[in-house]
C-alpha cells in the first residue's frame, strides 16, 4: 500500500508517545503531525487535514473525547478516521469514545508493530474493494441498493425487513466502523419511544440467519460493526 501522500495527527501530552508513534508511522511512509493537547489538535487539523487522527482521551485543556466531538461536528471531519490512544481500559472509555465518533481504539502500552499494522488496515478500509456510493454498496458478495431497498448476496436475492435492510446498510457503509447501540438508535429507529436494545438484538440476529454469521460482528459492550471474515 503507497501511503506517502497519507497524513496522520497524533494528539497525545506524552512526549515520550508521541516521539514513539511519530518515528514508527514516518518509517512506514506516513506523513505525521502532532499536537499535545485536544485544542491544538483541532488546529492542527484543520491546516493539515489529516487521513487519520490518533487521540489519548487524557489531556489537558481538551481531552480527546471532547476534540473528537467537536471535530465530527465539523463537516471536513465527518469522513476522517479517528482512532482513541489511551491507558484506561475501563468499558465506559470505550463506549463515551466510540459514542463521539471514534472508528478504533487502541490501548497503552504501545506495541508498534501492532499499533503500525491497526493504523494501516483502518487506512485500508477505503481500498478494500468495497464501492461505496449514496445509495448503494458492493463489499464481498454481496450488494446493498438502497434506493431500490434490495440485497443480493452471489447474486441471489435476500428478502429484509425495512428496519432489516436499514441496519444492514448503515454497518456495511462502513466496514469496520463500531457502531454503539445508541449510535444504531439514533440513526435506524430515531427517537421511538417504544424501540429498546433487545430490538436492535433482534434484529441483528435476523440479519445473521438471513445472511450467515460472516458479516455482522458482535463488540462486547460496545455494540456491532460489518466485516468480512
Amino acid at each position: 500500500m503507497s501511503t506517502a501522500k497519507q497524513k496522520i495527527l497524533i494528539v497525545d501530552d506524552e512526549p515520550d508517545i508521541l516521539e514513539l508513534i511519530e518515528y514508527n508511522l514516518k518509517k512506514e511512509g506516513y506523513q505525521v503531525f502532532l499536537a499535545s493537547n485536544g485544542q491544538d489538535g483541532i488546529s492542527v487539523a484543520k491546516k493539515v487535514h489529516p487521513d487519520l487522527i490518533i487521540l489519548d482521551i487524557m489531556m489537558p485543556k481538551m481531552d480527546g473525547i471532547e476534540a473528537c466531538r467537536l471535530m465530527r461536528a465539523i463537516p471536513e471531519f465527518k469522513n476522517t478516521f479517528m482512532v482513541f490512544l489511551t491507558a484506561r481500559s475501563e468499558e465506559y472509555s470505550e463506549i463515551a469514545g466510540f459514542n463521539v465518533g471514534a472508528d478504533d481504539y487502541i490501548a497503552k502500552p504501545i506495541k508498534p508493530r501492532a499499533l503500525v499494522s491497526r493504523i494501516n488496515a483502518i487506512l485500508r478500509r477505503n481500498s478494500s474493494g468495497e464501492e461505496v456510493s449514496d445509495n448503494k454498496v458492493e463489499i464481498g458478495d454481496l450488494i446493498i441498493d438502497r434506493e431500490a431497498y434490495l440485497v443480493y448476496q452471489n447474486g441471489e436475492k435476500v428478502v429484509l425487513a425495512k428496519k432489516e435492510f436499514e441496519l444492514l446498510y448503515l454497518l456495511a457503509s462502513k466496514p469496520g466502523k463500531v457502531y454503539t447501540r445508541e449510535a444504531i438508535l439514533k440513526n435506524i429507529w430515531e427517537d421511538s419511544v417504544v424501540v429498546t436494545n433487545r430490538t436492535i438484538d433482534v434484529h441483528i440476529r435476523k440479519l445473521r440467519e438471513k445472511l450467515g454469521e460472516n458479516y455482522v460482528a458482535t463488540v462486547k459492550g460496545v455494540g456491532y460493526k460489518f466485516e468480512l471474515s
